[in-house]
């Protein structure tokens, strides 16, 4: 299917063609580009004209270009633009007008991409659902995510991110979302910003890009809601908030952290729900109620947004929980991985540490007789003038006093270790990587392990030493 016409494209951003074309997609790398996609030729790590030529030899519909790139062919298909980065942002902006999609907007500290994904698992069951399949929730990515919208989509769901101020609401005024949710504020670049408040304020800017009759939802738990809640009233004419403290609109009243799931009581403004998330986490069980906030001011079927969040499930680095088999003639003999490798804070990594603390270990099957719940955690990065004090402050958490061994990488998580005590304190090593080399020798059948740290840490360095330990099948590499 057409995605985008030349024609559409220049009339879209003011560029001019060398050439007639149809583009079924758009993408910005060619790695990954199919026959047919627009080729955007974004300068970031590295200028994207330089892979304009690979791109049509990969079978691209065109290119879009602010110079042409030396050795392309004269009739080489091409959208010549003032600038790439412009001429993304008023691509996806066209693709805003032009759809007839409900658009909801998502941002926050802590779970906007897990609740993303939540959406799109329960917007799937009432309608037509696009939304990026990665964290594309920057100045080029939420253009994109909006540029690739198809024509019959009834839903989009648009993850805002940001690491200075000034970013979000731009983002939000592009995407015009008739929802906008903001998940949690937590202590998360507060390199850039002078408080909590100030991280507060700049989330609160999603709802600034509000269409008319907008709704906007906000966390209600938090120190910072006042602030969040003052935002919506100025720009939305419904809002709604969600959490566990009475008073919420969306209110989760009771929660069961079981093994592999967790179930919800609450009341989805007066009517009461039980739901369920495949996956343990008091965090996953507020963002759900989130959704249902979402879904009803959107005027769905509630009964099948419950029916379908019981479908959802964490990606890879984001809560996924995996069974590591570590003899193939005794498939008990296994360890439980808990991948939330891909990023941390504070309150992620609070929450991470209250779902290892909820898990069972199996006892009696290893050379240790007694399961032990298990922790790999990386540094957390852009916490400012307080990040020697929020990592030690962890040892203090509730959660850790159920947690056998923690161990510990980078040189912020040196002051976790040193603040544990000496029965929890595990090994510090620099990397993951030094980590990851002694990980075979931490772990026995029975334990449930847990890896966190910021992305930047690496953690998926000791995420794959565990799942090296698997025991495949007889005659396979294991």
């Amino acid at each position: 299917m057409t995605l985008w016409t030349a024609d559409e494209a220049v009339k879209a951003t003011g560029g001019r063609v060398t050439a007639d074309w149809k583009a079924t997609g758009v993408s910005i790398d060619t790695r990954t580009l199919k026959p047919g996609e627009l080729f955007v030729a974004l300068k970031a790590a590295r200028d994207g004209h330089d892979f304009v030529a690979q791109a049509l030899e990969k079978g691209a519909a065109a290119a879009m270009v602010d110079r042409v790139p030396e050795g392309i062919a004269a009739d080489a298909p091409l959208l010549v633009v003032k600038d790439v980065q412009t001429g993304l942002e008023a691509l996806g902006r066209a693709a805003r007008a032009r759809s007839r999609a409900r658009v909801v907007a998502v941002t926050g500290s802590v779970g906007k991409t897990s609740t993303k994904e939540m959406l799109r698992t329960v917007l799937a069951a009432q309608g037509a659902v696009h939304a990026a399949e990665k964290s594309y929730n920057n100045h080029w990515g939420v253009p994109l995510t909006l540029a690739r919208m198809p024509h019959d989509a009834d839903f989009a769901v648009i993850e805002i991110g940001m690491n200075h101020p000034g970013e979000i609401a731009p983002l939000a005024r592009l995407a015009r979302p008739h929802v906008a949710l903001v998940t949690i504020v937590a202590p998360a670049h507060l390199a850039a910003f002078e408080s909590l408040e100030g991280i507060a304020r700049e989330k609160a800017s999603i709802f600034e890009g509000l269409e008319p009759r907008g709704v906007a939802i906000y966390n209600g738990d938090l120190d910072v809601s006042p602030i969040l809640k003052a935002k919506a009233e100025a720009h939305a004419a419904r809002v709604i908030s969600f959490g566990e403290a009475p008073g919420n609109h969306h209110r989760v009243s009771h929660v069961d952290l079981q093994d592999a799931c967790t179930v919800v009581q609450g009341r989805a403004w007066r009517v009461p729900v039980l739901y369920k998330v495949m996956v343990p986490g008091r965090h996953f069980a507020v963002n759900g109620m989130a959704v249902l906030a979402t879904v009803s001011a959107l005027g769905l079927d509630m009964a099948l947004a419950v029916s379908a969040l019981g479908r959802w499930s964490p990606g890879p680095g984001r809560g996924a929980r995996e069974r590591i088999v570590l003899d193939i003639v005794h498939p008990h003999m296994s360890v439980e991985l808990i991948d939330d490798a891909y990023n941390a804070n504070p309150a992620s990594m609070g929450a991470a540490l209250e779902v290892l603390a909820a898990a069972e270990p199996r006892n009696d099957l290893g050379r240790v007789s007694m399961g032990r719940r298990i922790a790999y955690l990386g540094d957390m990065k852009e916490l400012g003038r307080t990040e020697t004090a929020q990592h030690a402050a962890l040892a203090e958490l509730a959660a850790m006093h159920r947690i056998d061994k923690v161990h510990c990488i980078g040189p912020l998580m040196r002051h976790l270790h040193e603040a544990l005590p000496p029965a929890r304190r595990g090994r510090w090593t620099e990397t993951a990587t030094e980590m990851a080399e002694r990980v075979a020798r931490d772990l026995d059948a029975g334990d449930v392990v847990l890896a966190k740290g910021s992305l930047s840490m690496g953690l998926a360095a000791v995420v794959d030493a565990i799942r090296k330990m698997r025991q495949g099948p007889a005659g396979s590499d294991g």
